[in-house]
């Protein structure tokens, strides 16, 4: 049960493993990491998804909600080879674990449904796989399912993820009765029994012998078209492809990304695990395979080699607080770290003392002395390094590309329910942002709401729900507040306001005529503000001017139509006067915000709210529904492009309206839909009902 192609065993190196599970939400991932996990020893009793009973969805919301929410790593062993799995998640709300997941990986297992084909999930991880150069196999799952067809997923990766797909094995038997496969690249039958025990390998049996052989001939056709070195064999007598020869060419084309070798099997059966593993090892890269990883230091582009002897380098990937403490992910490109040493972060130019390193199992872990080039652990005692941080030797800075941080699309405002609890609230924010830089905690300067932005709405939930589960307090979630204007639509000329206040001692005078007009422009309504004084014959101070200017900007805190920030709108100083004893800086400035308070109450005024620019990109054939939501949305189409099969929108949509846009988009367009927003001023807000 094991492929020809070995490694060298003179470079440890070679015999490690670091691999991602990828997929659309309810492809098997997670049950295809637990059967590796069985099929290796590394566990003793199968786990399910549905039973809450896997490795890797050990997080209580994880199992009640029956998908992975977390990327978990764990670690085994395979024909000599160590292996470090990490299960991402499927939904795309957690697509940001995926992407730092990705950012340490050397290659992935895509896992696609043998009914479904490619999902549109799938295309979304693929290309990020592709954005970071990871050589991926595919394994077809489900094969045992109504309706499953090896085939037409085969089909599906060819059309929509635009690969050359191998398919290096032939189903025996179909849905119900699917038992076993036909290794197609050493002519071999691996049948499994009813128990999902180990595979009984045998000859091709004798009705698919003639199927086989037309498949072999057509793996060896298209792995001659891509491959040089196999084409000269494939064009000579008798042309064909010895087994070394197709084995070393489909490990080429994995790693150049021009092919992609395909399995099918049944994970929830157990069939099909020990070949995947076999071609993991087989033609997936090691971490002396994929090119050193570059850094700068002082401006300079530097490269460091996977040379355990090298200087130290490392990223953290994750950080995670445990009962046990702080744990920080890191993939240890470069050098050796062992308990006790101390680590530079060239970011926050800060020391941290490593006090221990652990073999992570998802939720346990197992104690090691050193971690060397290659390997992916966590290290306990680092308290300020974050997702994206370098670690590296003090006498050998570097600084690595952290991962992309994704911009959150959806926001809700969280508040204590207990006023006293309003500190504990922030420190639990606090720490899932430090743990999740997906999510993004501010406070809205003119609400004063705390709002808390994620990738999805069931991002959000789950970041509150982990709030109350870790012991934090109770949290009310809302919809922000949009944070509104009020503008002119029609000023006034010529208004007069006189402020006189007289006490027992020097009194107040301010005598002020004010214009008070629009600042917008065509078709539209302005933003921000302006004085301007056309006074003349000295008759108000320069002096006083200033002070007018200065308390008509106070005025503006406060709008009559219902206390919001008044913009858009020009105000000149016409006229006044002042008296010889009463007019001071403090009476003018007085007069300008009670006078323009006095002439917005005359004005014609209107409530404005912040609007965005929306660029929607959707397939052609959900164009329609997508406009009818825009428009339901109040949103007003400005433009519609093609571009590559796809058409992209874009349209002013009201910001209030965006509140779970993402996900009704993704609902629509069946999770290929994508939308960006900015803020582009301000329009008219609807009468309040």
């Amino acid at each position: 049960m094991r492929t020809e192609l070995r490694t060298n065993s003179a470079n440890p190196l070679a015999a490690v493993r670091n691999l991602g599970i990828l997929a659309h939400v309810d492809a098997g991932k997670t049950t295809v990491t637990e059967r590796i996990l069985f099929a290796t020893g590394t566990i003793h009793r199968r786990g399910e998804v549905h039973d809450g009973t896997t490795v890797t969805d050990f997080d209580p919301q994880e199992r009640d909600r029956g998908i992975t929410i977390f990327a978990a790593a764990v670690s085994c062993a395979w024909d000599g080879h160590r292996v470090n799995l990490i299960d991402t998640p499927g939904h795309v709300d957690f697509a940001d674990e995926v992407e730092r997941s990705l950012r340490v990986l050397d290659g992935a297992i895509a896992v696609f449904d043998a009914v479904a084909g490619v999902e549109p999930q799938s295309e979304s991880v693929w290309r990020q796989a592709d954005r970071h150069g990871v050589p991926r196999i595919a394994f077809v799952n489900k094969l045992d399912r109504a309706g499953a067809d090896l085939d037409r997923a085969v089909e599906s990766i060819r059309t929509r993820l635009h690969p050359a797909p191998l398919a290096v094995q032939l189903p025996i038997g179909t849905e119900d009765g699917f038992t076993g496969v036909v290794d197609l690249v050493r002519m071999r039958a691996l049948v499994w029994a009813d128990d999902g025990g180990t595979a009984t390998e045998g000859p091709v049996p004798r009705e698919l012998r003639e199927a086989a052989d037309r498949r072999r001939h057509a793996l060896e056709e298209a792995v001659a078209a891509l491959h040089p070195g196999a084409l000269d064999e494939f064009c000579a007598p008798p042309g064909r492809l010895s087994d070394a020869t197709l084995a070393g060419a489909l490990r080429d084309l994995t790693l150049s990304g021009e092919g992609v070798v395909v399995l099918c099997g049944s994970a929830y059966r157990n069939r099909g695990i020990e070949p995947l593993l076999d071609a993991a090892v087989a033609y997936l890269p090691a971490p002396s395979d994929v090119p050193a990883v570059r850094g700068t230091h002082q401006g300079t582009e530097q490269r460091r080699a996977a040379d355990p002897e090298g200087p130290f380098a490392a990223l953290a990937f994750k950080v995670t607080a445990t009962a046990t403490g702080r744990l920080t992910h890191v993939r240890v490109y470069s050098g050796t770290i062992e308990k006790g040493d101390t680590v530079w972060d060239p970011a926050t130019r800060r020391t941290e003392r490593v006090a221990r390193i652990l073999r992570v199992m998802a939720d346990r872990h197992e104690p090691l002395d050193r971690a060397v080039a290659g390997d992916i652990v966590a290290v306990v005692g680092l308290r300020s390094t974050r997702p994206g941080a370098t670690l590296c030797a003090p006498d050998a800075p570097l600084l690595l590309e952290p991962p992309a941080a994704a911009e959150p699309v959806v926001s809700v405002a969280v508040e204590a329910r207990r006023r006293t609890d309003t500190g504990r609230l922030a420190q639990a924010l606090a720490r899932l942002a430090e743990e999740d830089p997906s999510l993004a905690v501010r406070t809205d300067a003119e609400t004063g709401q705390t709002v808390l932005s994620g990738m999805g709405e069931l991002h959000l939930e789950v970041a509150v729900e982990k709030i109350r589960r870790d012991g934090g307090p109770e949290v009310t979630v809302g919809r922000p507040r949009v944070a509104l204007r009020e503008t002119v639509t029609r000023g006034v000329t010529g208004f007069v306001h006189r402020h006189v206040h007289q006490t027992g001692g020097a009194g107040q005078f301010a005598h002020v005529v004010l214009d008070v007009e629009a600042l917008g422009h065509e078709g539209g309504y302005g933003a921000g503000f302006e004085f301007r004084s056309a006074v003349t014959g000295g008759r108000v101070p320069q002096e006083y001017v200033r002070a007018v200017e200065a308390g008509c900007r106070d005025a503006l805190a406060e709008g009559p139509l219902g206390g919001h920030p008044v913009t858009g709108l020009r105000v000149t100083l016409t006229d006044g006067s002042t008296h010889v004893k009463d007019s001071s800086d403090t009476a003018f400035r007085t007069a300008g915000r009670l006078g323009l308070r006095e002439a917005l109450r005359a004005c014609a005024m209107t409530l404005l709210e912040p609007v965005a620019e929306v660029t929607v990109t959707v397939p052609e054939d959900a164009v329609g529904g997508v406009l009818g939501d825009l428009a339901a949305r109040r949103g007003r189409v400005t433009g519609s492009t093609a571009r590559g099969g796809a058409a992209v929108l874009t349209a002013t949509v009201p910001l209030a309206e965006l509140f779970g846009y993402a996900t009704r988009l993704r609902g629509r367009t069946q999770g290929r839909g994508t939308f960006t927003a900015r803020p582009s001023g301000h329009a008219p807000a609807p009468p309040a009902r």
